[in-house]
């Protein structure tokens, strides 16, 4: 993974917290760093538990299944069940889909982890910090241009994931400027699709293309 990738992700967490603390100002942003890390890491172990959970779940149905099924019930009760087709229902394909979903964001978390705790200078706290500290010095004119672009939206009522990968966003955009605009871009969309509703997508990456046009980014 690379280092920027997870920052923006570290960034995600961090700026969910922004809006609730008073003086942002004196944070100690190499102890917001390793807390947000650890929040990724709780999420995800709370995740892998409901991931166990539901895998239990389909070793019971798949065993009542095969236990039912026409064939074993005509089987003499002492004589072991035979194994049998079983149907990939919707239901289960969704079911599987989630947990595949659900283990890979355990396994991006634990990458983070990892690249964030194997050096104490790393590249992603690094670039973490520079996008948090330049959100602090230009949050009003971050916050200006979402609502600027967002025509017809409360920027108050946005969905926060949204309003806050739209934050990061325009700060590499407009102020930190280390990374190519198409790439800034396509990460925000990703973490939308992955965090947040199924319209967030679209929503950010027109928001971030107006933002590009009328600051004249190449």
């Amino acid at each position: 993974m690379q280092a920027r990738r997870a920052a923006r992700e570290l960034a995600l967490i961090l700026f969910s917290q922004m809006d609730t603390v008073q003086n942002p100002n004196k944070w100690d942003f190499q102890d917001i760093v390793v807390k947000s890390v650890r929040t990724l890491t709780n999420n995800s172990a709370d995740e892998l538990k409901s991931v166990t959970n539901s895998i239990l779940e389909i070793k019971e149905y798949i065993s009542d299944y095969e236990a039912n099924h026409p064939d074993n019930l005509e089987r003499p009760i002492e004589a072991s069940d035979l194994p049998v087709p079983i149907p990939m229902t919707s239901d289960m394909q969704n079911k599987l889909d989630e947990l595949l979903n659900i283990a890979e964001k355990a396994m991006l978390a634990l990458e983070i982890a990892e690249m964030t705790a194997l050096e104490e200078n790393s590249e992603v706290k690094e670039y973490i910090i520079k996008i948090s500290k330049a959100f602090q010095t230009h949050k009003d004119d971050i916050d200006g241009q979402i609502k600027k672009y967002a025509l017809g939206w409360d920027i108050n009522r946005l969905v926060k994931m949204d309003k806050d990968i739209l934050r990061i966003a325009i700060c590499e955009l407009l102020y930190v400027n280390d990374a190519p605009v198409k790439v800034v871009i396509d990460e925000a969309v990703e973490l939308a699709k992955k965090y947040s509703t199924d319209d967030s997508g679209a929503f950010v990456n027109g928001i971030l293309g107006k933002v590009v046009i009328e600051n004249n980014l190449k």
